[in-house]
């Protein structure tokens, strides 16, 4: 594994032989794990190395490596644009961190979230991102809990399909494809400017973005 932060399922997976090595930049872990590092310091000096920020995210190291990489997301649109910082646009969760580095730089880029959040009151798969940090052309392949879509190759309505179709939990697959229907097909990217943050907006004035 070559990352710039390591946390608690790296050291697991270690522990359990399917992780053989770690490159980082810091290392983050819980107290519980912290304890059992230090406990087996000679079964994990072997197993990690801990690189410069310069180094460990330098887009040419990421590139030569050829490495498959998965960062989260807060959001994504179905055309494969991806949110990773902002809630509804304007607050801020988290930083970018090196996702962008990584992202625009992999041999395979992939993307991760729940289909679901707030007890099913929002959808991580959205008509359009309220906030982009990594658009389209970086981003290749998208992981939820429901399935996997293959943006590799794909137009933009394709990608839209895909996505609905695999990834998208059941309670809002509905509201999505009827979206995507109504779209208007006469541009590359048919984007429904109207109806865009629907449910954006909804989840703003009634807690929940479901119809």
């Amino acid at each position: 594994m070559y990352s710039e932060v390591i946390q608690d399922a790296v050291i697991n997976l270690m522990k359990e032989n399917r992780v053989t090595f770690a490159s980082g930049t810091s290392i983050t872990i819980s107290n519980e794990v912290r304890k059992d590092l230090y406990e087996n310091l000679n079964f994990f000096k072997s197993r990690l190395l801990l690189r410069p920020q310069e180094i460990s995210n330098h887009p040419e190291i990421v590139r030569r490596l050829g490495l498959i990489t998965i960062n989260t997301a807060l959001e994504i649109d179905i055309w494969g644009n991806v949110n990773s910082t902002h809630v509804l646009g304007k607050n801020i969760m988290n930083g970018i961190g090196g996702s962008g580095d990584f992202t625009r730089n992999a041999y395979v880029s992939i993307f991760t979230c729940p289909s679901l959040a707030k007890d099913g009151n929002i959808s991580t798969i959205v008509p359009f991102c309220s906030h982009v940090d990594h658009h389209e052309h970086d981003v290749q392949v998208i992981i939820t809990d429901q399935g996997i879509a293959d943006l590799r190759g794909k137009d933009p309505t394709q990608r839209a399909n895909v996505i609905i179709d695999n990834c998208v939990h059941p309670s809002y697959k509905d509201q999505l494809r009827r979206y995507l229907s109504k779209t208007n097909s006469k541009g590359h990217i048919p984007l429904d400017l109207k109806h865009a943050f629907d449910m954006h907006l909804r989840f703003a004035e009634t807690g929940s973005m479901k119809e």
